[in-house]
């Protein structure tokens, strides 16, 4: 496709995108509107047509970013073609490999932490996201127990939710540390738990 052909993204787009890397790099209370219409470019009206609010905004962004890691992650767990081990291995990549550049080295860590109790629902939402994100992990280990890639006697809710919680942990730690080798060593050490 041609630079002709491509379509322009749309306003509200280009202040979700811009909105989310805001908010991500310098926290959501800290941002402010006039700093969004600074940095997308759109009329503080336009984007005032698309959302009513700063908190409404918020709401697109974490829609959006629960959508698009859901697609991922669904995507992964979807790959029986590939060992659980194997598909571990890329859940994990993908939240690594997918992460905006964030405060907390997680986007969802971020946004919950900069949310104040007024924004329960965004809590809420980002708290169903990782409930998910540990049923995608117990699916797996389920699966890998059957296929005897791992222990039989694997406790596989507490242990998704380790692995979640490590690569969660992970992600900060190597935020915090800038030690980009942190998940990867975490990951090595989990697979070896596993067996």
């Amino acid at each position: 496709m041609t630079a002709t052909n491509r379509k322009k993204p749309s306003n509200r787009d280009v202040v979700i995108r811009v909105a989310t890397a805001l908010f991500l790099e310098k926290g959501y209370q800290i941002t402010s509107m006039d700093e969004i219409v600074a940095a997308s470019k759109v009329s503080k009206t336009n984007i005032y047509y698309h959302f009513k609010s700063k908190e409404e905004l918020l709401s697109a962004i974490v829609e959006g970013i629960v959508a698009h890691y859901d697609r991922l992650i669904g995507e992964t767990v979807g790959q029986t073609q590939l060992s659980a081990t194997e598909r571990i291995e890329r859940f994990a990549a993908l939240l690594t490999d997918n992460q905006p550049d964030s405060l907390g080295g997680c986007p969802f860590l971020t946004l919950y932490v900069q949310t104040s109790r007024e924004q329960e629902w965004v809590r809420e939402e980002i708290g169903r996201f990782f409930r998910k994100q540990i049923g995608a992990v117990e699916h797996l280990l389920r699966e890998g127990v059957s296929r005897e890639e791992f222990n039989s006697r694997l406790p596989v809710p507490q242990t998704a939710a380790l692995i979640v919680s490590a690569i969660e942990g992970a992600l900060f730690l190597q935020h915090t540390r800038q030690d980009s080798t942190l998940l990867s060593d975490t990951l090595h050490t989990l697979a070896n738990l596993l067996k």
